[in-house]
């Protein structure tokens, strides 16, 4: 009785829950100009949603967003924190929509033939190999009959093929074409739901000649003037200098050799190859300032003209031709975006660099490619760029102390800290994502950026835009020498640091629900201004920890059965077969943090006793006393049926077998991949169908395909 009077006596007062709106109310106004950051969170926490989700959901799901974001706008204008609070779920939702109708106007994933075939195609983008040529084919015909496909086709050339194709031009060739592969294991990275955002339709190698013809057809804006800057840089700058100078001016990274990408990677230098961020700035900024002067020393114009606003629109064009002319992919956008919103800014006498820009610009480029959102690019550069704002938000006090009094020394202080501080902000911020997304750590990145990147931002890329402006009159010769020069040093501050003890390290990578736990942790920290921020350090901290309580698979078995994985004593164990892929080999290690692969002995034990191998088949145990996986080798015989808690083979087993789980040919190729655990109860096998369910870039069930030599079924 006395519990019911004191809840009628509260139902009866609003007090207390007046009283409890005026401390969220107080709370959320001490945060005036953090709120509007959280609309595109919400936006992607929305777009996450809909790729959790197991089945496609009705496209008439995505209506209600116009109607939630009608309703905050005109709440906001009333009440704004109750506003925003519906502003949420409106962006939540929006993301949700723009996700589902993006994949519903996608078109459908192909289906390539299995054999050879002669196809047909235009010519939208040419990539220089180390040794050949890639093209990008559009309008693909499998046959002369055949309707064109709507989506694009990577074909390698020969590696001595004389064809010199250029964007436009028809290509014909004889060639082996297979769809998007699928993840390496159940979980891992999604090459098909990449591919089906992307337009694209699969890849292939050339097995003839390729014909060229050259016509006028459709490609991107800007791809027949990247192929002839590519080719000329790389003839001007021969060498793996040639290749790096290319993907600086045109993006393409094909051209450069396998071993200085490592070095670069493991260097901390990737991302002076992939241009975005930094590379964008260089050209509008160099951009700005040219035009800016040339419009002061030119006083009649100085006296009639606004010189900063001309520059910002000089600017905002060489930015847009340098988007176009990189290809215009998804980093690329958002990296325009960000800059176009700080010239806009300046022109404006606004903040220039701020969270909201910040946000606007990720919530453009989620609006444009949702996937993105999945990626490491979008990830790490954006949480660069936040650490960034935030990390010199909080530090301006101490680099004010530093200034002093403007005396040379202290500038110069306050310029290598600044340096320093940057590269160590970005890094930290990076690191999680990339540890994440590849399994590696690198350990110098700061020394390695200290001196390449004001190498890049001096030199290289001033020389680039030179070199690029003079070449229609043949006069770049000399700016492309310096670039070169710039590109060698690059390339020597990348294979010194790549070589230092522990440059880069493996380690067993955050599972996907700890990167969310760490992002979600790391935007509260860096978003709020009040104390409670700090509880998103917590998160993070559990973020980062999440490796050691997640467990990854301990056997793999491949799409086509052809590799087979058992993890044990720090080592993956393979049964591999011609024709298996590395790639997937290589995602296997990165699942476990490990170096190195083994084969499975021949006969006799190995791993400390958790493989016994036999001619017949080998026993595998996570645990000296747990269940055992049978691997069997050969053609397998139903006398194995019970033998083991799970059975695995790279050949079908025949017959039923109700006492063991079986990972045959036949369940991935109806499945795809496998992964399977080994715990105490049991084994649990998880198939790549099954986890990630009944979406349009995952392939229907396979059918068996009907015998040609067969005689037609009776008509009844």
């Amino acid at each position: 009785m006395r519990n019911q009077s004191l809840s009628s006596t509260v139902a009866r007062d609003p007090a207390p829950i007046a009283g409890a709106a005026l401390r969220i109310d107080a709370l959320l106004a001490a945060e005036r100009g953090r709120l509007a950051p959280w609309l595109a969170v919400a936006m992607g926490a929305g777009i996450l949603v809909y790729f959790g989700l197991r089945e496609e959901p009705s496209v008439w799901w995505a209506a209600p967003a116009p109607l939630l974001v009608a309703l905050a706008w005109w709440l906001a204008r009333r009440a704004p924190h109750a506003g925003w609070a519906i502003g949420l779920v409106a962006a939540g939702w929006l993301g949700f929509g723009t996700a589902l109708l993006h994949a519903v106007t996608a078109p459908p994933m192909a289906a390539p033939p299995l054999r050879a075939i002669v196809l047909t195609g235009v010519v939208q983008d040419v990539d220089l190999l180390p040794e050949g040529r890639r093209v990008t084919l559009g309008e693909v015909r499998f046959a002369p009959e055949d309707p064109p496909q709507p989506r694009t086709f990577r074909v390698r050339l020969r590696a001595n093929d004389p064809a010199r194709p250029a964007p436009g031009d028809t290509l014909t060739v004889r060639a082996l074409v297979r769809a998007p592969s699928s993840p390496a294991y159940p979980g891992a990275w999604d090459f098909q739901r990449a591919a089906f955002f992307a337009g694209q339709g699969g890849a292939g190698f050339a097995i003839g000649p390729a014909e060229v013809a050259a016509g006028e057809g459709a490609a991107p804006p800007l791809a027949g003037l990247r192929a002839s800057i590519e080719a000329r840089v790389t003839a001007a700058v021969p060498g793996a200098a040639g290749a790096v100078a290319a993907a600086l001016l045109t993006g393409g990274q094909s051209a450069i050799p396998r071993a200085d990408l490592a070095a670069m990677r493991d260097s901390g230098l990737a991302h002076l190859l992939s241009v975005s961020g930094l590379h964008i700035a260089i050209v509008m900024g160099v951009a700005f300032w040219l035009v800016r002067l040339a419009i002061a020393c030119w006083r009649w114009l100085a006296l009639r003209v606004d010189g900063k606003a001309w520059a910002g629109v000089a600017a905002l064009g060489a930015g847009g031709f340098y988007m176009l002319l990189t290809g215009a992919e998804v980093p690329m956008q958002r990296s325009f975006a960000s800059a176009a919103l700080v010239t806009l800014a300046l022109l404006a006498g606004r903040l220039a660099i701020s969270l909201r820009s910040l946000a606007l610009a990720a919530a453009a480029v989620m609006a444009i490619a949702p996937a993105q959102l999945l990626g490491p690019s979008f990830q790490m550069s954006f949480a660069a760029v936040l650490a960034l704002i935030s990390g010199w938000d909080a530090l301006k006090s101490p680099m004010a102390r530093l200034r002093g009094e403007g005396q040379w020394w202290r500038r110069a202080l306050v310029a290598a800290a600044a340096l320093i501080g940057t590269s160590v902000l970005a890094g930290l911020a990076t690191a999680p994502f990339g540890l994440a997304h590849f399994g590696r750590l690198q350990w110098y990145g700061v020394a390695a950026n200290a001196v390449a990147v004001p190498l890049t931002s001096v030199l290289v890329m001033p020389a680039g835009m030179l070199a690029a402006a003079l070449m229609p009159l043949g006069l770049d010769g000399p700016a492309l020498a310096v670039m070169g020069w710039g590109c060698e040093a690059v390339l020597a501050v990348a294979r010194e640091v790549a070589s230092w003890p522990g440059a880069a390290t493996g380690a067993r990578p955050i599972p996907a629900w700890g990167l969310l736990v760490f992002g979600a942790g790391m935007l509260w920290l860096c978003l709020w201004r009040a104390r409670w921020r700090w509880l998103g350090l917590p998160a993070m901290l559990l973020g980062l920890t999440s490796p050691a309580l997640h467990r990854p698979p301990d056997l793999f078995v491949s799409g086509d059965a052809r590799l087979i994985g058992f993890a044990a004593e720090g080592a993956l164990w393979l049964q591999r077969q011609s024709g298996a892929s590395s790639l997937t080999r290589d995602a296997w290690l990165r699942a476990h943090g490990f170096a190195e692969a083994r084969p499975l002995p021949a006969q006799g034990e190995a791993a400390a006793g958790a493989i016994r191998c036999g001619p017949a088949a080998c026993t595998l145990r996570a645990a000296p006393d747990g269940p055992a996986a049978l691997l069997l080798r050969g053609t397998p015989s139903p006398e194995a049926c019970g033998r083991a808690a799970v059975i695995v083979a790279a050949e079908p087993v025949r017959g039923r077998c109700s006492a063991s789980l079986v990972v045959d040919r036949f369940a991935v190729w109806r499945n795809g991949p496998h992964a399977i655990w080994l715990g105490t109860d049991g084994a649990v096998v998880v198939s790549d169908r099954a986890w990630r369910g009944a979406r349009p870039w995952v392939p229907p069930v396979p059918t068996p395909r009907a015998r040609e030599d067969l005689p037609p079924a009776p008509v009844e």
